[in-house]
């Protein structure tokens, strides 16, 4: 790759020293960060599928949206999810906001030695968050320069795909919430999250989700002006344990979903 990717300056260095992984500065606001719960006990009750949990979902986040403490600093919403598997979710709560849908695009960065092992995650435009240096600090800069720049060009060629069947709405100054059907380490969701802060100049990132681990929920709600998760177990594993179908979501079938809200022809 000629050009350098912009990764708010956490790229690998070229030199004998391993990249920071401490440069990740939380996105910050003037309020803070507010979590919204529904449980932090891993039960039996699973989510149906991954609609069935954005509808759910939808009712958290319109009761965070209509309890906003001042009318004065209301903004328009905008509804983002991750694909494939976050646009299930999301639909429901665009439909129930009804704002648009949109979708950002961010790759686990893996080494081909281990393609099962995040090591990081990055965005189509180059916003990387790394994982901690216990997990990257053996690693070379040449591979983690390679692992990145693969990572992206996958990003990329997603985000060609989708391009067509995105709303043509100026994001600057929304209320950004960011969706995906379960979130595990959280290095995809926020390195999107630092993608709509940064590239798009969005108000607030919230980030929602039918479940996460109750040990993220902290670094969690370090990234966002508001979080809202319906399940929080201590025990976590996977997301798929939380459902009970959750299949893969292909792409066109995504595509499709995304086209009919927007009402694209």
């Amino acid at each position: 790759m000629n050009k350098q990717p912009t990764t708010n300056n956490q790229q690998p260095t070229t030199n004998n020293k391993q990249p920071t992984t401490n440069n990740q500065q939380p996105i910050t606001n003037n309020k803070q960060p507010t979590l919204r719960l529904r449980s932090v006990q891993a039960t039996n009750n699973k989510f149906t599928d991954r609609f069935s949990a954005g509808e759910e979902l939808a009712e958290l986040v319109s009761t965070a949206i209509n309890q906003l403490e001042s009318r004065d600093n209301w903004t328009f919403p905008i509804v983002y999810a991750l694909p494939r598997g976050g646009i299930p979710v999301a639909l429901p709560i665009a439909r129930k906001l009804g704002c648009p849908l949109d979708v950002v695009i961010a790759k686990k960065i893996v080494t081909t030695t281990n393609p099962e092992l995040a090591i990081g995650a990055v965005t189509n435009d180059g916003n990387v968050i790394w994982s901690n240096p216990r997990v990257i600090g053996n690693l070379s800069c040449s591979v983690l320069q390679e692992s990145l720049d693969r990572a992206q060009a996958k990003a990329r060629s997603q985000e060609l795909l989708f391009a067509d069947y995105r709303p043509q709405v100026n994001p600057k100054g929304a209320i950004a919430i960011l969706v995906d059907d379960g979130i595990a380490t959280g290095m995809t969701i926020l390195a999107a999250a630092l993608a709509l802060k940064e590239n798009h100049q969005v108000a607030q990132v919230w980030i929602a989700s039918p479940v996460a681990p109750r040990e993220l929920l902290p670094k969690l709600k370090q990234w966002s002006y508001r979080l809202l998760i319906l399940k929080a177990p201590s025990s976590f594993l996977s997301v798929s344990r939380f459902y009970v179908h959750f299949g893969q979501v292909d792409t066109q079938s995504a595509l499709h979903d995304l086209e009919r809200y927007n009402c694209k022809s």
